[in-house]
């Protein structure tokens, strides 16, 4: 049985805390945030707490916080040799506290508190820096379900970049097309089968077999007529730059 303790109440928190509670071979044996507020809701399922001095002994140590609060919270932890990870993609293994075994155990998805998850949709990024620790993260990982890998700082911090890319990126162009399509009252849920065609494409195809469209084919009469219609100059200058892009990768003459 692999005991954890929870620190921090945000989103990768909250669903990591439902999935280790669900998991055989787990037990959550305390869930700790500076405000014990947001963990009210969970006082009847699990013991909470807002005072660090009272952790109690377990196996990982599972920090779920804001990047920026990493550090510090590491270094308050009242004990060492203890193994202590982080979720975060970007933050170094190397700002948690020394006085710990340390380690990431990064879930690559996105979080919605109020949005239901399954970890088996939730690839998880492991790096440690005991080899001995492994076997008890993969363990871990396997528990919930996920698929993990085990990848090097500078692996793990691709990752988080390319899927800002991938994920935040997107969402915003998602936004875009939403903003264009309520300028002329078009429903944008006729939009929304092309979305899951163009995500479902890539699991067969690499992302550059699978790029269509008028950049790809120079269509510039078409460019030219898209970036008449649109209203915003912001919009104009994405369409342009990743037009420009597109024209790049595939070989077009700009």
């Amino acid at each position: 049985m692999i005991s954890v303790i929870i620190l921090g109440a945000g989103n990768v928190a909250t669903h990591l805390y439902h999935a280790l509670q669900r998991a055989e071979g787990v037990t959550v044996s305390q869930w700790y945030n500076r405000s014990i507020k947001q963990l009210q809701p969970f006082k009847n399922d699990i013991e909470i707490t807002n005072d660090i001095s009272s952790l109690k002994a377990a196996d990982v140590y599972i920090i779920a916080v804001s990047d920026d609060a990493i550090k510090d919270l590491s270094k308050a932890l009242p004990f060492s040799n203890r193994l202590v990870v982080h979720t975060s993609g970007s933050v170094s293994m190397h700002d948690l506290d020394k006085k710990n075994e340390r380690g990431v155990f990064y879930p690559l998805q996105t979080f919605s508190k109020d949005v239901d998850l399954e970890f088996s949709d939730v690839p998880i990024c492991i790096e440690i820096e005991h080899k001995s620790n492994l076997r008890m993260l993969n363990d871990l990982a396997d528990a919930i379900g996920s698929t993990h890998y085990r990848v090097n700082s500078e692996q793990r911090s691709v990752l988080h970049l390319a899927a800002v890319f991938v994920n935040n990126f997107t969402n915003q162009l998602y936004r875009i097309g939403h903003e264009i399509t309520e300028s002329k009252s078009a429903d944008f849920n006729i939009l929304k089968p092309l979305i899951k065609e163009t995500a479902n494409k890539i699991e067969n195809l690499s992302p550059y077999l699978a790029q269509t469209g008028p950049a790809k084919r120079n269509d510039k009469k078409t460019i030219k007529k898209h970036l008449k219609a649109l209203e915003k100059d912001i919009h104009k200058d994405i369409y342009e730059l990743l037009t420009k892009s597109i024209k790049q990768t595939h070989g077009k003459k700009l």
